[in-house]
């Protein structure tokens, strides 16, 4: 290590060697410090989203009612109460009429989202329960493992709403073999099948419930891939912002490229 000036310090360490002007070296670690700080920030929004929806989630579960209770008039895709609402149902699966989506995963492996039509005790009407995922695709022709639960049954769920602007993937059904085979729920088309009205929405099933597979879609849907690309955007910032001034005021690049030939 060698003095140069009181701004000026020169370092060696092996054929590393780097001289750095101290103000200009502030101002460095002050940016990479403020960046920092930014992707942070979002991390944290991202959090607090999360940790509202939960929070949110849980409440609607603990006072989840009867879904009877709804009024015909709220049943539309654009009522913000509807999304994520958690309702009570007390009736039976219709095991024998169960809908299996296609080409859904789970850690890695492929499998079926099961779907099993619901009636309703007080009013005869079937809903549409997801409950979860299960195997069954692979090798060819393996049964999947559908696990009916049989009998009277109370069940909690949420109300899922699909993104308006999502793609509708239409299916080649034969109605005749149950389980039904569809790449995407499509409650118009059980409708026509089944010969009757069905609940609007899709319900997916809350944990430990009577029926519950594997859940393998998050229980709370929170908007943070913003939040998140802007944390890897401000983190790389800081990262390019450091390794420049390094490469700007060292012999780094030359050791780097190796030796002339």
């Amino acid at each position: 290590m060698q003095k140069i000036s009181k701004l000026h310090k020169e370092f060696t360490l092996g054929g590393f060697h780097i001289r750095v002007n101290l103000i200009i070296a502030a101002c460095v670690l002050m940016t990479v410090f403020s960046l920092s700080q930014l992707g942070l920030w979002q991390l944290g929004r991202a959090a607090e989203k999360v940790e509202a929806q939960r929070a949110l989630e849980q409440e609607l579960q603990e006072n989840a009612g009867p879904i009877e209770e709804i009024p015909a008039g709220h049943l539309h895709a654009a009522n913000p109460e509807m999304r994520n609402r958690s309702v009570l149902l007390k009736g039976e699966y219709q095991n024998d009429k169960a809908i299996l989506l296609l080409a859904e995963f789970f850690e890695g492996l492929i499998g079926y989202g099961v779907v099993t039509p619901f009636r309703l005790a007080s009013n005869d009407q079937l809903v549409l329960v997801n409950r979860g995922w299960t195997t069954g695709i692979l090798p060819a022709n393996t049964e999947p493992d559908l696990r009916p639960a049989d009998g009277h049954v109370e069940v909690t769920a949420q109300v899922f709403i699909r993104d308006p602007n999502a793609r509708i993937l239409s299916s080649q059904i034969d109605p005749s073999n149950w389980p039904l085979r569809m790449r995407m729920l499509e409650v118009d088309v059980i409708e026509e099948i089944l010969g009757e009205v069905i609940f609007p929405f899709e319900l997916r099933i809350i944990d430990d419930q009577p029926g519950t597979l594997v859940r393998h879609w998050p229980a709370v849907n929170p908007d943070v891939n913003q939040n998140l690309s802007y944390a890897v955007q401000w983190f790389s910032f800081s990262l390019i912002v450091l390794f420049a001034s390094i490469l700007a005021s060292s012999n780094l690049w030359e050791l780097l490229r190796g030796p002339k030939r």
